[in-house]
């Protein structure tokens, strides 16, 4: 019999004087927990005060504290079940039901003992598939999957599973594997995105990070870090299916500590394991909780035990959701297509992100200007007003880069059109830009159909660009921002009769046809240079790309859509409005879309690529008018979005609770590859208050894309709104951030050329301070400076951990005397905690209005000794605005190297030259520990004149040194 070990003695002539027991009992290949375990000696039950472990990874249970007397038989029954934790969910669907649940042969307990638990889960460790075939080589594993269940009445034709499955994995490289479950026998959709691949494996037996196994019966694939034996893959579940409009895959995770999946808005950086499903699946949504947003992100980075990291993603664009279970464990259950997993192995935080970027592109280069500060609303009312803004920013001296048109500027939120209130735009575009400003548009994928004389529509329909009804030429009409002509708007009316009586029918075009991104080109260029009108011509320098998701105000078209299946599939994920189907804001699923190769897709299937499809073709046509690099900010993503663009996290709410919440989506963003981001400052939605709106000042200045942004109807809250106070307050923190560029625009270089990040969770500099793992109230810039803001209200301190490095006060210059540990920092309004990391140089320079002017100012550098004397820093620079100069080389930068009592300043490319003959001319050092008289500037080993003064200040140990006169450009060493 099964689950029974019978110790019988056979012969029984010898009596050990030693009284010898049987104390433990490991049973190896156990698929199951053993959940009780009965002793029976001549049939009788023995008390046993025995415990049970088990090991559901390597599937070995151990029973301790047993008293079985050598000499004596004994027989053990044990018990298999299912331990809350190990309960997988066998109805995720709504409206489960015992019966239902008992028809999928799966077990009904309804367990209250917490919340989330499934009701109905798998009584068995199996699943429907088996193995054959499994070949090893030296580059991957091939088998072949088959399904083996007789129980088919549970499913519906479309979730029934697909009999024979192939498995490829693939060792790319060393620390990169991929992993594709598919049906060999019939083509299924697959993602259209190109991942940076080797045409060929290039890992080698010897230097994988990584062992596979594959297992059988039931099927399952294992994924084991080399170098601990970590298990950091193991699919070996009850949940795996795969049918043809619903696939699952469950896998044991390495521990509790997961970040990563989007867009959605989240409490903690850590995703919190207690039974939580989360849905992607790209909508309008303004960020709230389980709500899923504006971009799809199926990525996570997984960090195990031992601080070791690796990265997952799942390369599938269907309509998807995520279960996590305290298990530790992850379910993925999607709608479509096939399962295309890529695994890095890091081992550190910040390496899986340069792998994953490495995998999905590196995050594109912002230029210099866009590093500066940025004002915007929606609902200016004219021209005149933003004027207005321009003059009173610039005469309270609050350093400001770029000003923003939302669709006010469009004549009835018609795309390429100019409303008449807004007739003077064109020359203060180009006033401003005489002054060093620069100005950026948005753009709304969604044209109207319903004018009379609209190039954009008439054009579209000659290309044939957008969006139709499958297998006829009528387009899916929905209804988004545009107004219908001839109609007085009236705005005390209800949102839903707004929609019904004045907006118009608009068409979306489809971003995957050559063809649209020609006609966009097209479209875009006469709003540049309008070819009626020279006057009319909007010269913008940036694009802001939204609604792209695609949005629109009625669910799925005007009218209703026609296929019930792709709207309401058998599995809907666990989204907002559930009960509305995929259709909700958004358009049909039976939408027709063509890929560049022609071959038909539905917009089911591609509906989450619909804001990456929008993107490269927006910076195409912004860099092809502009001649320069320009920025686009998109607000619908896709793993590799971030190659083209930059991204705001949403219309969200001038709140307190909204302040945290952005740092950790903009850490979240980090490990997507898109580090150019940040919130809205102050909130979009409701009126801010001055106090909200001050702190978010101060954190939004540390945003890498900083940008005030405002909703309609609500008050103004850009900085010269308030006082004279609040002004002192966002000039003093925005100088602070113009000082700090030249670092900034460094790391964003390092993030484009490497693909580290920019914004930066401190488990990434010190993932082997556990406590850091939680840490979401602070951010690092790279890994040198770490800013601690206030957020909340009322506060005059901020509780900051400083982890296990020596750091400075960025203020005071002082070293704060303590580490690894948190602390109350003191933080009066008007004050945000910033401090150096002991080992790094920070270039500077001194601030302006703007970065036209700043970009001419003198150069500093910080140089903040660690416990050993020693720091390093780097400085990119280039023109700031040149396309791919880093590609072409044109760009300078140089290496600073302190040691002791030397500091190097050495060039590594020399590739520009800039025409304001930069100088560096101030040098701060911090942590010098004895008293410095005179400093010598050396090139090429001989002493040279030099112009500077020294002062050594004994209490804060600070060495400085003025009135340098370094040339950007060229070496030097300097001794103390």
């Amino acid at each position: 019999p099964q689950n029974v070990l019978q110790m019988n003695v056979t012969n029984n002539n010898y009596i050990d004087p030693n009284n010898l027991t049987f104390e433990e009992i490991k049973i190896l290949g156990l698929l199951q927990e053993p959940v009780s375990v009965t002793v029976l000696q001549n049939n009788n039950v023995q008390n046993s005060s025995h415990n049970i472990t088990y090991n559901p990874v390597d599937k070995v249970a151990l029973i301790q504290g047993l008293q079985l007397e050598l000499g004596k038989s004994y027989l053990l029954r044990w018990t298999l079940g299912t331990s809350v934790n190990e309960k997988y969910d066998c109805h995720p669907g709504p409206n489960a039901t015992k019966e239902k649940c008992e028809q999928l042969g799966c077990v009904w307990t309804e367990d209250t003992s917490s919340v989330g638990v499934p009701y109905c889960y798998y009584n068995s460790p199996d699943n429907a598939y088996s193995v054959a075939d499994v070949k090893y080589t030296s580059s991957g594993v091939t088998a072949n999957l088959t399904f083996n269940k007789s129980n088919l009445k549970a499913y519906e034709k479309s979730t029934l599973p697909i009999s024979t499955l192939r498995l490829e994995v693939k060792y790319h490289t060393n620390h990169m594997l991929q992993f594709k479950i598919y049906d060999y026998a019939n083509k299924r959709y697959e993602v259209p995105v190109p991942l940076n691949l080797p045409k060929s494996p290039e890992s080698t037996v010897e230097s994988r990070l990584y062992d596979v196994t594959v297992q059988n019966k039931p099927f399952g694939i294992q994924v084991r870090r080399r170098s601990t034996g970590t298990v950091i893959w193991d699919s070996q579940l009850p949940t795996f299916t795969f049918s043809d409009m619903f696939i699952q895959i469950s896998t044991r995770l390495a521990s509790r500590y997961l970040y990563g999946f989007g867009e959605t808005e989240h409490t903690m950086f850590r995703r919190d394991m207690n039974w939580h499903t989360w849905g992607m699946f790209a909508r309008d949504q303004p960020p709230g909780y389980k709500l899923n947003s504006y971009g799809f992100q199926p990525f996570y980075m997984g960090l195990e035990g031992d601080g070791n990291a690796h990265g997952v993603l799942l390369l599938n664009s269907n309509a998807m959701d995520v279960t996590f279970q305290p298990t530790p464990a992850l379910t993925y259950r999607t709608t479509g297509g096939i399962l295309d997993f890529y695994m890095v192995l890091g081992p550190t935080p910040e390496l899986v992100v340069q792998e994953y970027t490495a995998l999905v592109g590196r995050p594109v280069m912002p230029p210099y200007w866009a590093l500066g500060f940025q004002l915007c609303r929606y609902g200016y009312e004219n021209d005149t007003e933003i004027a207005m803004l321009v003059e009173d920013m610039k005469a309270a001296r609050i350093p400001y880069d770029v000003q923003y048109a939302d669709i006010d500027y469009m004549e009835r939120q018609l795309d390429f059109t100019l409303n008449p209130r807004f007739t003077g735009l064109p020359a203060l575009i180009k006033k401003i830009q005489e002054e060093g400003m620069r100005f950026i548009l948005i753009l709304d994928p969604a044209i109207s159909g319903n004018e009379t004389d609209y190039p954009a529509f008439t054009r579209g329909l000659e290309k044939d660009v957008f969006i139709k009804w499958p297998n006829t030429n009528d387009i899916i009409y929905a209804k988004v921002w545009p107004d219908l002509p001839n109609v007085e708007v009236n705005n005390t009316l209800d949102w839903e009769t707004q929609v019904e009586l004045y907006r118009a029918y608009v068409a979306l075009p489809d971003f995957f046809r050559n063809s649209t991104a020609e006609w966009w080109m097209r479209e875009i260029t006469e709003v540049y240079t309008n070819p009626h009108n020279a006057s009319k011509s909007l010269k913008f320098d940036g694009l802001w790309i939204d609604m792209n998701e695609p949005a629109s105000f009625v669910n799925g078209a005007v009218g209703g859509c026609r296929t019930q299946e792709l709207n309401f599939p058998p599995y809907v994920p666990q989204l907002g409005s559930r009960s509305e189907g995929l259709i909700f804001k958004t358009l049909c699923m039976e939408g027709q879309q063509y890929l560049p190769d022609g071959s038909p897709v539905s917009h089911y299937n591609v509906h989450n690529l619909y804001g990456w499809s929008q993107t490269k073709p927006t910076l195409d046509a912004l860099r092809n008018l502009t001649k320069e690099r320009g920025i686009v900010v998109t607000r619908s993503t896709y793993p590799s979005s971030g190659k083209w663009s930059g991204h705001w996290l949403g219309d969200n709410t001038a709140a307190w609770n909204q302040l945290d919440k952005s740092i950790i989506g903009m850490m979240e963003f980090s490990l997507f590859g898109i580090s150019y981001t940040g919130a809205d400052i102050c909130g979009f939605f409701k009126d801010s208050e001055y106090e909200l709106c001050a702190r978010w000042m101060e954190l939004g200045a540390f945003y890498p894309y900083s940008r005030n942004h405002n909703g309609k109807g609500t008050k103004r809250q850009d900085p010269v709104a308030w006082n004279s106070t609040f002004e002192e307050i966002s000039r003093k923190v925005l100088n602070i951030r113009y000082t700090l560029l030249p670092y900034l625009y460094t790391l964003m270089y390092e993030a484009n050329a490497y693909g580290s990040t920019v914004v930066r969770p401190l488990l990434h500099e010190f993932v082997e301070d556990k406590i850091t793992w939680e840490i979401y109230r602070q951010f690092l810039w790279g890994p040198a400076l770490l800013i601690s803001p206030v957020l909340e209200q009322g506060a005059v301190a901020v509780n900051a951990y400083l982890p296990n490095a020596r750091w400075y006060d960025y203020h005071t210059d002082e070293y704060i005397g303590f580490r690894g540990q948190f602390r109350n920092l003191p933080s009066p309004l008007g004050h945000i905690n910033l401090h150096i990391r002991g080992g790094y140089i920070l270039a500077q320079q001194s601030p302006a209005n703007t970065t036209f002017y700043s970009r001419k100012n003198p150069l500093a550098l910080t140089v903040a000794l660690d416990d050993s004397q020693l720091a390093e820093g780097r400085l990119y620079w280039d023109d700031g605005v040149r396309i791919d100069a880093y590609e072409d080389g044109v760009y300078l930068l140089t290496s600073f190297t302190a040691n002791q009592t030397i500091l190097e300043i050495k060039v590594l490319h020399r590739g520009y030259t800039d025409p304001n003959n930069l100088k560096f001319t101030q040098i701060k050092v911090l942590g010098v520990t004895s008293n410095v008289r005179a400093v010598t500037v050396l090139q090429n080993g001989e002493a040279i004149q030099s112009p500077h003064a020294v002062s050594y200040n004994s209490q804060n140990q600070v060495l400085e040194i003025t009135r340098l006169e370094l040339e950007l450009g060229k070496d030097y060493t300097l001794q103390w």
